[in-house]
């Protein structure tokens, strides 16, 4: 266990330094110099009747978001959530945090893009009472693999889609997502259609079925956004809201 942590550290303190090596070789320290990007800023939030989730993070491209090439993306995130525990017989309140580290590579084929992850990642799991019986408790280390599609079938289409595997509990998710492109002159165009989403860890399910705005552009940032109807393995459902922003440099 210690030398595992010590990987993990280990792991962060250089990935952090390949970070500013990068940065600071290309110049991207100063935002908008060019439109040759190397970097995005990302951030997001996720609201559910049982759960309330943020995260932020960055991306790093050597060689620009428009060739193929070396990923590196920078994870943190933290939450807070309910659920009812059989085995105590009473409601929890979880709290969590997490961090990944993730090399990766980007491949672009005609109007396909895909980009695959895979590195270590730290979870922390504090319940309130303690439920014993729960996997995500305390604080945990794994490896997490990730893949991303999007893709323009035609100038007014797209197809987005993204899998992650976690080593800890086996922690997984999914999207899907198509859209059309409408609001060309008001907006500059933007992507409207339907998304399917999918969470899972040890027994818990959380499908999602809604609608989605992605690609709106306002000044140096851009916007996506969901909203529709969730339920989940305890048998709960509601309505959700995710948001996110980007801004690359």
């Amino acid at each position: 266990m210690r030398c595992w942590r010590r990987v993990c550290t280990a792991s962060f303190a250089a990935v952090a330094l390949v970070v500013f090596c990068l940065l600071a070789s290309t110049g991207r320290l100063r935002a908008g110099e060019d439109d040759d990007a190397r970097l995005m800023l990302f951030s997001g939030r996720d609201i559910w009747r049982h759960g309330l989730f943020s995260y932020e993070g960055l991306l790093v491209a050597p060689a620009g978001f428009d060739q193929d090439g070396l990923l590196l993306k920078i994870l943190t995130g933290g939450g807070v959530y309910g659920y009812h525990a059989n085995a105590i017989g009473s409601d929890v309140l979880g709290v969590e945090w997490l961090a990944q580290l993730l090399p990766g590579w980007r491949i672009k084929r005609g109007e396909a893009e895909f980009k695959f992850f895979m590195g270590p990642e730290l979870q922390g799991h504090y319940l309130f009472p303690d439920d014993l019986s729960n996997r995500l408790r305390g604080e945990l280390r794994g490896l997490r693999i990730a893949a991303e599609l999007w893709y323009e079938p035609s100038s007014t289409s797209m197809v987005a889609a993204d899998l992650s595997l976690s080593s800890i509990a086996a922690s997984n998710s999914a999207r899907a997502a198509y859209g059309w492109r409408v609001l060309e002159e008001a907006l500059g165009g933007v992507y409207i259609g339907p998304e399917a989403q999918y969470f899972g860890s040890g027994d818990y399910r959380h499908f999602r079925l809604g609608a989605h705005i992605t690609s709106l552009k306002t000044s140096e940032y851009e916007w996506s956004a969901g909203i529709g109807f969730a339920r989940d393995s305890d048998r709960r459902s509601g309505p959700y809201v995710r948001l996110s922003i980007l801004q690359r440099r």
